[in-house]
């Protein structure tokens, strides 16, 4: 090298560290006949909104260019940059016999071999062009790129089909046949490449002999022979554990070991022996392979660029996708199973209430369409502090906890008046008020076979502190009194059993008919004198003193503290003794069923299908008193395992028939063999066509009907 300015001298000893020199010149690029020229790489500071790859990094170095279209650098060494504005740079300079002593890296603000650069000419592609600069020693070609390794073969024109037309080959690739070390060809036709390996000393290292090291290399090398593939070498010892990477020809050993096949894309560390410590050593041949190498070869490996820590979050993706299509799916499922419901609830709605305007009405379903209460007001809890202007008239029903009245509810601006029933319970009677007024507030309870409630009220009276339920009123009276009255037809059978089935099985369901949850309720006192009869001789449930709502939160103490209620005639084995399975549910609504079966036999019995109807009789008639105790009635159900008859003549008929079985499984001794109020409702459902098997007249009255007072509720 000729002596330098002292500028350039200091600019060569920045860059001594990165500066590798190659002592040949590549054959293809030999020319004797031009002049001797030197070619300079290095980075150029630039304002680029992202980082580059690496750039080709070498001092000055003498080479020969074919002087036509393009150099090849010659150069060996790959720097990363150090600051993100850099770009790759290439300079040519022609100064005679001697190249230049240094080269320089400069910013915008200054001048480059005192050519000033514009901001305006730095790189937009990834194609190094040389441009000839103006210089008072010599001629300066200079040029910017922005893609990895760029400035590896810069062009002397911007074109690249420059060249072709004066009959000249532009030598990009050069055609040639290389064989690596052991033999195999590299890719017929292309230049020989040198391979890129992290290049270290040894450093320590944290990795142990298993899985998968990092090397924590920085330095990235041209491999200086194109034999040459990457190697790393792990050893442990009783003080430390190192790891080195380097670049070696596999024809000579490394550390008295020869090189195996190396692998292509991974660098399996492979046990070598040797005396006092571990030593591992792997050979690879693609770009970098050293920079992670692995002591397993079913090792899954890690993602680049992704932390350790992430990759068990990313792992859980698959079950957590899973499990969202599932949740997903079953929602889905779940709307269209409601909106069925809602189509078969119009539909069935539609067929019994032609008139009606199903679609308004799916959560509020009205009572009676011919009752004299508005369904606009039912099951709403009166909160305003003027009380309803209600008369009670006539009383219609006495029982154990209150008083029944016909009343009249009056209008607000005139004198017209709705006749409503007004259920009235004494002050001691809180408990079953408030029992009774909760269930009828549930609007889940709201059912065409339910009775219609209209609001509850405590009332100061000359008779003390009452508690008032209004709801409405049904001239027929209960079932006890019609079946007293009235001698049925099948058509009239099929009615009222079919009807008190729907009213049960919607007590005993955990959803309403438009498919919304509801917690289930039993009755607990099912009897004749609790149902009404409505005026299309279907049936209604009422008096709901004793009833209890089946909440899954409640304990089986809970259960336990309901006591043993209800009526002993209708009273299931099971309530008798007091052994029903506290811990199921299910056996609350058993207990039903049986007193349901109890209620159909009494509705048989006045059907004149049968053939001869008697007088209208209780179950169990007079196998025991009036009003039976529960030791009379343990004699008669649990001892005796008696049940009301059913005769021979019943069975002649079809429809009858079919009733008789369906009591007889329902009031089974076992509570586990009994239908359910739902299966028993869908039993009526089928039997809707045997109507025309009777052709005796329906509802022959045998009593004139009147208001007298029943004592029986």
């Amino acid at each position: 090298m000729s002596a330098a300015p002292p500028r350039r001298l200091c600019w060569l000893l920045q860059v001594v560290f990165w500066t590798l020199t190659s002592s040949t010149v590549p054959p293809m690029f030999r020319d004797t006949g031009e002049s001797i020229m030197d070619f300079h790489i290095m980075q150029q500071f630039k304002d680029a909104p992202e980082p580059l790859e690496p750039c080709k990094w070498c001092g000055d170095l003498s080479t020969r260019c074919n002087l036509r279209d393009a150099c090849y650098s010659n150069c060996s060494t790959i720097a990363n940059c150090k600051k993100r504005e850099e770009t790759c740079t290439a300079l040519r300079r022609i100064t005679g016999e001697s190249p230049p002593s240094d080269a320089l890296c400069d910013g915008l603000e200054r001048g480059l071999y005192v050519s000033t650069v514009l901001a305006e000419e730095y790189p937009s592609s990834d194609v190094c062009a040389m441009e000839e600069r103006k210089v008072a020693d010599g001629n300066l070609y200079m040029c910017f790129c922005r893609e990895e390794l760029c400035n590896v073969q810069p062009a002397l024109t911007k074109d690249p089909e420059h060249g072709k037309a004066e009959g000249h080959e532009i030598p990009w690739i050069v055609p040639l046949l290389v064989k690596d070390a052991y033999g195999n060809p590299v890719i017929e036709g292309d230049m020989p490449i040198r391979k890129l390996c992290k290049f270290c000393d040894v450093k320590p290292s944290a990795c142990k002999n298993e899985g998968r090291c990092n090397s924590s290399c920085d330095i990235t090398a041209t491999c200086v022979d194109v034999d040459e593939i990457c190697v790393a070498i792990w050893r442990k010892n009783d003080e430390n554990v190192t790891l080195e990477t380097l670049c070696h020809d596999p024809k000579l050993t490394l550390y008295n070991y020869t090189l195996e096949q190396p692998d292509k894309g991974r660098c399996i560390l492979k046990e070598r022996k040797v005396a006092g410590g571990l030593l591992y050593l792997c050979a690879c041949t693609g770009d970098e392979c050293n920079e992670f190498p692995s002591f397993s070869e079913v090792e899954v490996e890690e993602w680049k660029g992704i932390p350790k820590a992430m990759l068990i979050p990313i792992s859980l993706l698959p079950p957590i996708l899973i499990a969202f299509l599932v949740i997903t799916t079953f929602y889905c499922y779940r709307i269209n199973r409601r909106k069925k419901l809602h189509r078969k609830w119009e539909k069935d709605c539609k067929s019994r209430h032609p008139n009606m305007d199903c679609s308004d009405i799916r959560a509020i379903m009205m009572d009676d369409d011919r009752s004299d209460i508005s369904s606009t007001c039912a099951n709403n809890l009166n909160h305003n502090t003027e009380l309803l202007p209600i008369e009670p008239d006539t009383l219609v029903g006495k029982g154990r906890f209150a008083e029944v009245y016909k009343a009249k509810l009056k209008q607000n601006t005139s004198d017209q008046f709705e006749t409503v029933a007004v259920k009235i319970f004494p002050y001691e009677e809180y408990a079953s008020w408030k029992n009774e007024k909760d269930i009828f507030s549930d609007i889940n309870l709201k059912h065409e076979n339910v009775l219609q409630f209209l609001t509850a009220e405590e009332r100061k009276t000359e008779r003390g502190k009452q508690y008032w339920l209004i709801t409405a009123f049904h001239s027929k009276g209960n079932l006890q009194e019609y079946l007293s009255r009235h001698i049925i037809c099948w058509g009239d059978l099929w009615k009222l059993g079919e009807s008190l089935a729907q009213g049960i099985a919607h007590l005993h369901s955990d959803h309403t008919p438009c498919g919304r949850p509801k917690t289930p309720v039993v009755h607990r006192d099912l009897k004749s004198s609790n149902i009404l009869v409505k005026s299309d001789l279907t049936c209604c449930l009422c008096d709901f003193g004793l009833s209890l709502r089946l909440d899954p939160m409640l304990s089986v103490d809970d259960l336990a503290n309901s006591g043993q209620v209800g009526t002993a005639r209708y009273m299931a084995p099971e309530v008798l003794e007091s052994r029903i399975n506290l811990e199921n549910l299910e056996s609350f609504k058993q207990t039903d069923v049986y007193s349901m079966a109890l209620v159909l036999w009494e509705i048989t019995s006045r059907c004149n299908a049968i053939g001869e109807v008697k007088d209208y009789e209780p179950p169990f008639g007079s196998k025991v008193r009036e009003h039976p105790c529960v030791e009379s009635m343990k004699d008669n159900v649990l001892r005796d395992r008696g049940r009301p008859e059913i005769q021979n003549s019943w069975l002649s008929h079809q429809g009858i028939q079919l009733v008789c079985e369906t009591i007889t499984e329902c009031w089974d001794h076992d509570p586990e063999a009994r239908l359910t109020a739902q299966c028993v409702a869908e039993r009526f459902s089928e039997m809707e066509h045997l109507d025309s098997l009777s052709d005796r007249s329906c509802s022959e009255e045998k009593i004139p009907e009147d208001c007298s007072v029943d004592d029986t509720m």
